[in-house]
């Protein structure tokens, strides 16, 4: 999965700091010129704005002071608001705050030995699953061919999780069930590796419930063996402060390259992400969602910023629709589109494309503006499902004819997709609607515009 897609479960993340700084801007509306006096309450409400999101009240005071500092030293042009110069200015200091750039993970490996990943955080974070999302992530790059290594000798299901997902990438995963030595284990996953042909070693390793030094000398010794190319450390990001305070002391421990935020879709106020970077001066490599294995995504703090300031993510929307698009399918498709023969078969093919890009909210609010106005709105994938049951309740004909569906046919699709007729009537009609719009624009030659056509198509309700 190609990345840098912070989709909308970073919204509910920031979304009441979202929500905050755009108040805290509202109080340079109207003003002519920056002054000190006018800014004063602005950098006070972002600085509360911060610290209420659990940042570090010293971080969250010395980056106001910074946004201070810079505003007053710019001169507003005719054409730029002070509201839209502070707005660019806090972006710019929070993609600082965050590292600045995106930092690629390190598998290049040494001459003539596999890449090694070690994997470190406490038990609970989520570094087992991130470990076959990145075995995931990397055999998608193609070129290629990662091994799974299961160092968790105290937890029996660890071992039995990471098999379960090796299965799912088809990656496979080496494990010693009686040997309980984890160094001992990582050197022989390494030598295996090297033998049959794998060129990433991906070191999934035990974790704690706290940090103690059993675990430290432990995963240190693991390190010191392998010396690997890339040490990942995995942090909860629901865990707040508690996130940095973890990463700080693996760190003066193990010295890891990069940190990996999981579960980012709870109930968290991203204090975490803003700061974690800024304490440990390493970068925040990965950011981890949910349970699925493709919610792995290459951090962009540049698109985070904007996100969180609700300025949308157009470049990683852009990158998401590049990783379903097909040439051969998009040109069957325009020809369809321009003879007006596009069916409910070609719709479907459409639709499933779509899902895979992600939540529909998701991918809308990355739209610059769209998100703040569809946030309150009930944008359910499972309404797509209905089309889906709709145009499965037809017969092959009457998906490839659309024509065909007198009163009597749309009667049984009903019955058979569990849904009124008038929301199978509705959903025809808007079928119908789209075709034509779909054939006009692509005469006009906007095959692209008339794409944008399949968005008018409303699930029923």
């Amino acid at each position: 999965m190609e990345t840098g897609l912070f989709c909308a479960y970073f919204r509910a993340m920031f979304e009441n700091l979202q929500d905050r700084l755009e108040r805290s801007f509202k109080n340079l509306k109207g003003q002519g010129s920056i002054t000190e006096i006018n800014i004063a309450a602005t950098v006070k409400d972002i600085r509360r704005a911060l610290v209420d999101a659990d940042v570090n009240y010293k971080i969250a005071k010395e980056f106001t002071d910074r946004v201070k500092d810079k505003a007053l030293g710019q001169d507003v042009l005719t054409a730029v608001s002070p509201g839209q110069l502070m707005v660019k200015i806090v972006a710019d200091e929070l993609t600082e705050l965050m590292g600045g750039t995106a930092t690629e993970i390190n598998i290049k490996g040494q001459k003539g030995q596999p890449a090694v990943v070690l994997v470190a955080g406490l038990q609970g974070s989520g570094k087992t699953t991130f470990s076959g999302k990145l075995a995931h992530f990397i055999k998608s790059k193609g070129g290629r061919q990662p091994l799974l290594v299961a160092c968790d000798v105290y937890r029996p299901a660890a071992i039995d999780q990471l098999g379960v997902l090796g299965e799912q990438v088809k990656v496979p995963v080496y494990s010693e069930k009686e040997n309980k030595n984890p160094v001992e284990i990582a050197k022989n996953a390494v030598q295996h590796a090297k033998t049959n042909g794998y060129n990433v070693v991906i070191v999934d390793t035990a974790g704690r419930l706290a940090v103690d030094e059993q675990m430290m000398q432990e995963i240190a010794a693991v390190k010191q063996a392998l010396n690997p190319d890339e040490t990942l450390f995995v942090v909860d990001s629901m865990t707040g402060q508690d996130a940095v305070n973890t990463a700080k002391a693996f760190n003066e421990r193990i010295n890891f390259d990069g940190v990996v935020l999981t579960k980012l879709d709870g109930d968290t106020r991203g204090g975490a992400a803003l700061t974690i970077r800024y304490v440990v001066d390493k970068p925040i490599k990965f950011a981890s969602r949910g349970e699925k294995l493709d919610t792995l995504d290459v951090f962009h703090p540049d698109r985070m910023a904007r996100r969180i300031l609700g300025m949308g993510d157009i470049v990683s929307l852009v990158e998401k629709a590049q990783e379903q698009y097909d040439e051969e399918e998009a040109k069957r498709l325009q020809s369809k589109m321009r003879k007006a023969t596009f069916d409910f078969d070609d719709f479907l093919s459409q639709l499933a494309q779509l899902r895979k890009m992600g939540n529909i909210k998701d991918l809308l609010g990355m739209i610059p503006g769209v998100g703040k106005q569809i946030k309150d709105l009930d944008i359910n994938d499972s309404h797509f499902k209905r089309i889906e049951a709709m145009i499965q309740s037809m017969t092959p004909d009457e998906r490839a004819n659309p024509d065909l569906l007198n009163g009597s046919r749309r009667k049984r699709i009903a019955q058979g997709s569990g849904h009124h007729i008038q929301e199978v009537n509705q959903f025809i009609k808007q079928f119908e609607d789209m075709r034509k719009m779909m054939k006009t624009m692509s005469k006009m030659g906007g095959s692209g515009r008339a794409m944008k056509a399949l968005s008018g198509l409303r699930p029923p309700r």
